[in-house]
């Protein structure tokens, strides 16, 4: 499968100090979810990737990227 964005959500989970279960909560998704996303096996919604970037507090333009 050909992967088209890049993320650094694991990265930015970390620094926050949250577990794949916390960050999943917070954002209402499960841990699969998470774990997906971070593997780069999926592609969050737009209206997903916001409230991670909500989390984070930064852009989401900051946690995804266009390879």
């Amino acid at each position: 499968m050909k992967r088209d964005t890049k993320n650094c959500i694991e990265k930015m989970r970390l620094q926050a100090d949250l577990t794949q279960v916390a960050l999943a909560e917070k954002v209402g998704v499960t841990r699969q979810t998470i774990i997906a996303i971070e593997k780069g096996d999926y592609t969050p919604s737009v209206s997903l990737a916001l409230r991670l970037a909500k989390v984070f507090k930064t852009p989401v333009e900051d946690l995804f990227t266009l390879c």
